[in-house]
């Protein structure tokens, strides 16, 4: 835009501008406060617009559940199999290997999947799945305290 035509160019010597009586627009009264001050009152549609996480912590989490770490009888089955190899795990009576779930990180014995070897797992919680399939294959389920 031309100099010429801008509106402080009418407003020279006015000494306000055209913003009404001396220091009408000079302090943080005309901004709404200084800073952050506001943001959840009067200038909650800037925060809204701009700034939406601003304030952080966001909806309702259930303080009584707690996630569960499942694993699938069949892949427990590979699992054992890999630590076998490894020299981390040994057959005990009866070719029965005994696999404590807490010590792998899991919480919960799933019956997806296929098993052969007997197996003696303690765990602190399993299907009914898990079980019949743990038992079929000449192994045991011990519920484990959790």
């Amino acid at each position: 835009m031309p100099h010429r035509l801008r509106k402080t160019r009418w407003h020279r010597a006015s000494r306000t501008c055209g913003w009404g009586r001396v220091g009408q627009h000079r302090k943080s009264g005309s901004r709404g406060g200084f800073g952050k001050a506001g943001l959840h009152k009067h200038k909650w549609t800037w925060t809204v617009k701009y700034a939406p996480n601003h304030f952080g912590k966001h909806g309702f989490r259930c303080p009584t559940s707690r996630e569960v770490k499942a694993i699938n009888v069949g892949r427990l089955s590979e699992l054992v199999e890999d630590l076998l190899a490894a020299g981390r795990l040994k057959p005990g009576e009866g070719g029965r290997v005994e696999v404590n779930l807490s010590e792998l990180g899991f919480s919960k014995l799933l019956g997806g999947g296929k098993i052969s070897r007997p197996l003696l797992v303690r765990a602190e919680a399993f299907t009914e799945e898990a079980e019949r399939k743990i038992v079929e294959a000449g192994g045991q389920l011990v519920k484990a305290g959790g």
